[in-house]
Formats: structure tokens, sequence, C-alpha cells
């Protein structure tokens, strides 16, 4: 099985969250045992503001055993037709950014599933099944 991370899900961790951190961790731990952990680049850029070095992030994601993979182009297709269908639907750009509808479409094309607390948006927009900690 391969699950895709969320960035909220590592932020709890690291952070840390008082309300989610420690579920979050706890779900994490659990994923690792079902099978690969990845992560897109987009949830790599958000991580980054948060670790003085590059190595540091480097360093964390190896401890974690959860993988960088790069998106393709058909996730980026899919990731713009998603956010176009939400902003038709009058979605709000400031509630929603294209970011998201990447991670959604990354984790659609590339995992089983997605670690989140987002449920209710990336089930509607791609359908995905959800590990949440809420």
């Amino acid at each position: 099985m391969i699950l895709a991370i969320d960035t909220c899900i590592l932020l709890d961790i690291l952070l840390p969250d008082p309300h989610f951190g420690e579920r979050s961790r706890e779900l994490l731990k659990k994923a690792s045992t079902k099978g690969r952990l990845i992560i897109c680049e987009i949830v790599y850029a958000e991580l980054a503001p948060f670790f003085g070095e590059k190595a540091l992030l480097d360093d964390f994601l190896a401890e974690t055993q959860i993988k960088v993979k790069w998106c393709s182009k058909e996730v980026l297709w899919e990731a713009g037709r998603a956010w176009r269908s939400y902003l038709k639907r009058g979605g709000k750009r400031k509630e929603r950014i294209l970011p998201d509808f990447i991670i959604g479409s990354f984790a659609k094309l590339n995992a089983d599933g997605l670690i989140t607390r987002d449920k209710r948006f990336y089930q509607k927009y791609f359908g995905l099944k959800i590990f949440e900690t809420t």
C-alpha cells in the first residue's frame, strides 16, 4: 500500500499542534507499518520554511521513511481541471489554492489513499480513501 501525506499532518508533528500532534504522530506511525509513505514536491516546499537547512528536512524525511515523488504532467493536468471545477462551482480562490488540488491529484494518481485532516475536501474533489486524525 502507498499512502500520500498532506502537509497538515507533518506540521502537526513538527510544530507540534497541541490538539492534533499526537494523533497525527500515531496515525503516521500506524500508516508506516502498512506500506510506503510519499509526499509530492508541494508538500516538501510547504515544509521547507520550518527547517533551517535543507539537510535537516531531508534527514527528517529519511528518518520517517517518507519519500518525495515528483508530480507528473498528468497530476498537474488533473489538478488544474479539478481547481477549475471548484471555481466554476463557486469556490473561492482565497479558501482553496491550487497546491491543495495538486496534493489531491498527486494522491489520486500515485497512492492508495491520503493521510489528512481535510477528509471532506479531498473526498469531494478526488474520491480519495482518507486516513484521518479526527
